[in-house]
């Protein structure tokens, strides 16, 4: 049914037609909106400097856990406890305090549960609603007091309203949970449950309740975790025990503290042989996977305890079916670390799992040594339920996959310790900082694997153009909202790849990159932290971009449309034109052949569509010009590649 605006835009649209047929159509190109000089919004402050570093009174807190927590497998439950001690270093008085409670996505009545499209997608609930997190009890100690209290849970956010203040600029105070809950089979592609030969894999993540952010942006940063959107965690140190039937190994986030009391002699003389070997050593061969000698005891429990520093998330998984792989990690300082690849006897073989744990090494080693020396000692890659999902020192992969694809999923997981992992985005609010940034990580990695074994020979520039013209939502779309969430993981490397290779040049840009990383560490940046920073180290005010690739869905299309020669001499050179036919505007590089052969390529700057959407310069010819070519590398996105191309006729 046609509504009625409809019909009459369409009335007046036909009234019009003897007015417009002699308009000429307006270019999409408009010099004024892309080389806008109000971009940013605020000025540098105190807090973040205009040079996108921290400021000098930039503040964070703090969030240390001790957890206990126990999986009881007959009934499929966590239960434990979870004590945060929680530092204020903010201005602010603070009157309560807000924590995540991501299990509750599984709650019938969740937000996320209520927002799926019928048909589903990656991140639903799968049909599972009978988890979410049962809070046995709320408590605090400050001051050296213990106050029981009662929490407010709505969705998966819980307020803890205090009975007094606490002071800004380092105040403390310990928050205590007992919980429990029960895991879901197909955890949002984030966790669960798989039944394989030799038991059952679970991998737990979201699975205690951790404080929300307080930052100097929002407050307290208190979005819903619906499903899509991933996660925002304040950093602190780890100190946890999981108990689990005596059978199972526990492949976790940290350091293992008490290996003597968890594996075997046998187990522990391997990984001692693994430490020294760059190769993979079996530290559970397949034919030890559940034999009564491959644990320290079969019956009742054991307690496995771990410690993180520094981190702002840890996630663990357990099973008696696994077989593990171990090898060193050679880190750029001369530390050493280990790389351990967990997984079921479905996925052995060398084209499955049997190089997961070089896979792991080598990319820990990659981005150590070309970004920022990874900071922990260990990591494991689990084979699982899980299609592919990243936590600090620990990834889970899909037991499925194999070959290129496994080498493609492990790189990019552990690719995300750097991103947010170690540099602390908003993943919530801003998923190209996240996934973008480590995707575009992710090919350089696989380009120096093994001499390019999984390198990409393709221009990713003419593969994205067919996805781009399709774009509706630009990369500061919600990710619960965002049509192709495909962009957030390949615009963004596509557009970091163009502003190195093309825009500043790899020296300029990793320098200025690599700046960003170590500035933000451990912290929480904005994308304007971001932007300024490379604006700043890179020498280059790239406000033009940073609107044009991250707030619109501009497409470029650069053309060459005319060939004069000065005082009609090919030999006294040519005037050539070209014209930015779309919305975006980009450097030109023209190559230019002539009829005796010689060749020469022109690179123009961005500055020459400041002007207008028409440029026309000059080459020195020695001889006619048989054709014009702009963008013959095919290094940007051009929708129309028919114009690029000018054959000069005789």
């Amino acid at each position: 049914m046609i509504k009625f605006k409809q019909i009459n835009f369409w009335l007046f649209t036909i009234a019009m037609m003897p007015l417009l047929a002699g308009a000429q159509p307006k270019p999409a190109y408009n010099e004024l909106q892309v080389f806008d000089h109000s971009f940013f919004t605020y000025n540098g402050n105190d807090l973040r400097s205009a040079n996108g570093a921290p400021g000098p009174k930039y503040w964070q807190n703090k969030a240390n856990y001790l957890i206990h927590a126990s999986l009881i497998e007959k009934d499929t439950l966590i239960k434990g406890d979870v004590s945060i001690g929680y530092t204020n270093n903010s201005p602010d008085t603070l009157n309560y305090l807000w924590l995540q409670l991501d299990q509750n996505l599984f709650r019938a009545d969740s937000r996320g549960a209520a927002t799926t499209p019928v048909g589903g997608d990656r991140f639903d609930v799968k049909g599972y609603h009978k988890g979410g997190y049962q809070i046995e009890s709320v408590s605090v100690t400050y001051m050296g007091k213990n106050y029981l209290v009662k929490p407010v849970i709505n969705d998966t956010r819980m307020q803890v309203r205090l009975p007094f203040a606490i002071k800004p600029h380092g105040d403390q105070i310990t928050v205590k949970v007992n919980y429990n809950f029960n895991i879901p089979n197909y955890g949002a592609d984030r966790m669960g449950k798989l039944s394989v030969k030799d038991g059952m894999i679970y991998q737990l993540a979201q699975w205690y309740p951790r404080m929300c952010v307080y930052d100097d942006v929002n407050g307290w940063d208190t979005l819903p975790y619906i499903g899509t959107g991933e996660f925002y965690c304040e950093y602190g140190n780890y100190d946890y025990y999981i108990t689990v039937p005596a059978g199972m190994i526990v492949a976790a986030s940290g350091d293992l503290q008490n290996p003597r009391q968890v594996l075997t002699a046998v187990q522990n003389k391997r990984l001692a042989m693994a430490a020294q070997s760059d190769s993979s050593v079996n530290i559970i061969k397949e034919a030890e996977v559940g034999l009564p000698g491959s644990r320290p005891t079969q019956s009742g429990t054991l307690t496995w305890h771990y410690k993180m520093r520094n981190t702002r998330d840890i996630s663990w998984s357990a099973s008696q079916a696994f077989i593990w792989d171990a090898a060193r990690v050679n880190l750029p300082s001369g530390k050493k670390g280990m790389a351990s690849a967990v997984y079921p006897v479905e996925s052995k073989g060398n084209e499955r799992y049997g190089r997961a744990a070089q896979y792991l090494k080598h990319s820990i080693e990659f981005y150590s040594k070309n970004y920022f020396e990874y900071p922990w000692h260990s990591a494991f890659v689990v084979a699982g339920v899980a299609l592919g999902m990243e936590y600090p020192g620990i990834v889970f992969c899909s037991y499925k996959i194999k070959g290129d694809d496994l080498w493609h999923d492990v790189t990019h997981e552990m690719g995300h310790n750097w991103f947010p992992m170690i540099v602390g985005s908003n993943e919530r609010r801003f998923m190209w900082m996240d996934e973008g940034m480590n995707t575009f990580i992710n090919g350089y990695a696989s380009n120096w694997f093994n001499h390019g074994e999984y390198a990409d020979t393709s221009s990713a520039a003419v593969r994205m153009t067919r996805s781009l013209l399709k774009e509706r939502d630009p990369l500061m779309t919600a990710p619960e909202v965002m049509v192709d969430g495909g962009q957030y993981y390949y615009k963004t490397a596509l557009a970091l790849n163009i502003l190195r290779n093309v825009v500043l040049g790899a020296d300029r840009f990793d320098y200025a990159f690599n700046m960003y990383i170590k500035r933000w560490a451990y912290k929480h940046p904005l994308p304007a932290d971001f932007f300024r920073t490379m604006n700043d180290a890179a020498g280059e005010d790239l406000n033009w971009f940073w609107k044009e690739w991250f707030y619109t869905t501009w497409k470029l299309d650069q053309a060459v449309t005319g060939v004069k020669y000065v005082k009609n001499d090919p030999a006294a050179g040519a005037f050539i034109t070209i014209e930015n036919l779309g919305e975006m505007a980009l450097p030109v590089s023209v190559k230019i052949t002539e009829q005796n052969g010689a060749t020469q390529q022109i690179k123009l700057p961005v500055e020459v569509w400041q002007r207008g959407a028409k440029w026309t310069f000059k080459c020195n010819s020695t001889s006619k010009l048989t054709a014009v070519i702009i963008d013959p590398d095919r290094q940007l996105p051009d929708i129309d590649r028919g114009n690029n191309v000018f054959k000069v006729s005789e």
